[in-house]
């Protein structure tokens, strides 16, 4: 094996070690799946939501390796990105939560009495960003 191959193997498995690290921190020391249970009232299932992590894990590596397509018809995406959709709001959310962003960045930026306007800034800045991107960069 020549060398920029080895090379190549070496930084492969020390970023994916470095990745691999920072996802297990996130959701262990900030206890973003318990909390996630919490805020849903589902804490019987945290096994089952632990299993999901592991197995969207393993699916997305699969998926970044192979790069598959996803042939079907709308009515089968819209419902799958519905749902994707739905987790990450909910675990932005427990995130949220659990750090107290919103009261610490309204307090540094001097906006203390008026949160829900900082929350609705981001709302709509979400809504515009994913706007644009679907109007401008899908199906380029």
């Amino acid at each position: 094996m020549s060398g920029k191959i080895i090379f190549a193997i070496f930084i492969g498995l020390a970023s994916g070690i470095a990745v691999g690290g920072g996802v297990v921190a996130f959701l262990s020391v900030l206890g973003i799946i318990p909390r996630l249970t919490q805020l849903t009232k589902t804490m019987k299932m945290i096994h089952a939501y632990e299993w999901a992590a592991v197995c969207g894990v393993i699916a997305g590596a699969v998926a970044s390796m192979w790069e598959p397509v996803l042939q079907a018809p709308p009515f089968i995406l819209i419902p799958i990105g519905l749902l994707c959709g739905i987790f990450v709001g909910m675990l932005a959310a427990a995130l949220t939560e659990v750090l107290n962003v919103f009261p610490i960045l309204a307090k540094r930026i001097g906006v203390e009495g008026k949160i829900v306007y900082l929350l609705m800034a981001f709302v709509f800045g979400k809504i515009i960003g994913s706007l644009f991107q679907w109007i401008y960069y899908v199906n380029l």
